[in-house]
């Protein structure tokens, strides 16, 4: 189906598109899908890094059975958003 795309289909399609979102628009779209594409393969590190630390982390583990409080970071790398969460800590209802 795709295979017939050739140069003037492509540019046809890129002029189309230029038209439809504006020359404005186009480059913070790409700014903003280069973040987030960023942000995606930071996130799969890391949860690659957690599956192969998980095994030593148990083996570390305190015997006593207290376990140390999770983080919450707004952004992969984002420090100074992050705060401790505790396990059996409840949701807070927003009132309306």
């Amino acid at each position: 189906m795709f295979g017939r795309l050739g140069a003037p289909e492509i540019i046809l399609i890129l002029v189309v598109v230029l038209l439809l979102f504006g020359a404005k628009r186009l480059p913070d779209m790409a700014r903003g899908l280069g973040k987030s594409m960023r942000i995606l393969k930071s996130e799969a590190k890391a949860m690659k890094s957690d599956d192969a630390a998980a095994p030593q982390a148990q083996a570390d583990a305190p015997a006593d059975g207290q376990a140390a409080p999770k983080t919450i970071q707004a952004a992969p790398g984002d420090v100074s958003s992050a705060r401790p969460v505790s396990e059996n800590q409840q949701p807070r209802q927003t009132q309306s």
